[in-house]
C-alpha cells in the first residue's frame, strides 16, 4: 500500500469515528436541567404558603370559612418570609421565583375569591361569580404585570394593589363578620362591591409603597423593638378587625397618596 492509500485510509476511518461521536451524542436524551436541584429552604417557605392557599379553599368548602381566612394571612406570612429568605441566604433562582409566582396565584387570586364566593356571593347568582372572577383576573394580570416589569419597576413602589394585601382584605372582610356570626348572604352586595373592587385595584396604575427599603439586617435603635411589641400587643387584641383595618387603609393609600402629588404638582 503507497502513502497515499495510507493517508487517505486514515482519513476514512477518522470520518467514521466522528459521524459514530455525533450519532452517540444524538442518540442521548438530553438533560432536564431540574437534575441540577433546587433551593430548599425558600421553596419550603413557598410550599407552606401554597400549601395554606389550598387548605382555604378546602376548609371554605366545608364551611369553616373563619379557618379559611385564617389561612390567607398565612401564607401571606410564609409569602413575605421566602423571598426575603432567599436573599438573606444567596439562593435566589429562576425556579424559585416561577414557583413562587404560581403558589402566589393560588393563594392570593384563586382561594380569597372561593372563599368569598362560598361564603356570600354564591347566592347572587351570576353577578356572584362575575365578582368572583373579576378579582382573580385581576390577580393574573398584576402577577403578569408584576413579573414582566421586574426589571425596570422601581424598588420602593408597588404599581397597582399588591395581591397579597388584596387577598387580606377579602379575607378580611370573611374573617370579621364569620367571627361576629354574621351570616354571608347578609352582606352579600357588600362582598359583590368589595372583591371586584380589590381585583380592579390590582390591575390600576395607582402606586404603592413596596417597604422593600427596611433593612432587617442592620442594627435598629432600642425603641424600634419596642414599637414591634406594641404593634404585636395591638394585633393580638383583636387581629381580624386590627387586620382588617390595617389592609384598608394601606388599600386606601394608593389613591390617596396619587391624589396629593397631582394636586401638589398643579400647585407647582
Amino acid at each position: 500500500m503507497t502513502e497515499d492509500n495510507k493517508v487517505v485510509s486514515l482519513m476514512d476511518n477518522n470520518s467514521e469515528r466522528e459521524e459514530e461521536t455525533v450519532n452517540e451524542t444524538e442518540s442521548k436524551p438530553a438533560k432536564w436541567p431540574g437534575r441540577k436541584g433546587i433551593y430548599l429552604l425558600p421553596n419550603l417557605f413557598t410550599t407552606g404558603a401554597l400549601f395554606s392557599g389550598f387548605y382555604a379553599v378546602v376548609a371554605s368548602m366545608n364551611g369553616h370559612f373563619e379557618n379559611a381566612a385564617i389561612a390567607v394571612f398565612i401564607a401571606m406570612v410564609l409569602d413575605g418570609m421566602d423571598g426575603r429568605v432567599a436573599r438573606m441566604t444567596n439562593t435566589q433562582s429562576d425556579f424559585g421565583a416561577e414557583y413562587d409566582s404560581l403558589a402566589d396565584m393560588v393563594s392570593f387570586g384563586v382561594a380569597p375569591a372561593l372563599v368569598a364566593f362560598t361564603w356570600a356571593l354564591q347566592d347572587l347568582g351570576k353577578v356572584g361569580w362575575v365578582a368572583a372572577f373579576v378579582y382573580v383576573a385581576g390577580a393574573a394580570l398584576r402577577l403578569a404585570r408584576f413579573n414582566t416589569q421586574l426589571a425596570v419597576a422601581d424598588k420602593n413602589f408597588f404599581t397597582g394593589l399588591a395581591s397579597p394585601s388584596a387577598a387580606a382584605i377579602v379575607a378580611g372582610t370573611v374573617w370579621v363578620f364569620s367571627e361576629s356570626g354574621t351570616p354571608g348572604t347578609d352582606i352579600s352586595w357588600l362582598m359583590a362591591l368589595i372583591v371586584p373592587l380589590a381585583g380592579i385595584l390590582m390591575v390600576s396604575n395607582v402606586r404603592y409603597h413596596s417597604f422593600k427599603g427596611l433593612d432587617l439586617r442592620g442594627k435598629v435603635p432600642f425603641v424600634a423593638m419596642l414599637a414591634v411589641v406594641l404593634v404585636f400587643v395591638v394585633v393580638s387584641i383583636d387581629p381580624a378587625k386590627v387586620l382588617l383595618g390595617f389592609f384598608m387603609l394601606y388599600a386606601l393609600s394608593g389613591p390617596v397618596y396619587e391624589a396629593w402629588t397631582r394636586l401638589r404638582g398643579k400647585k407647582l
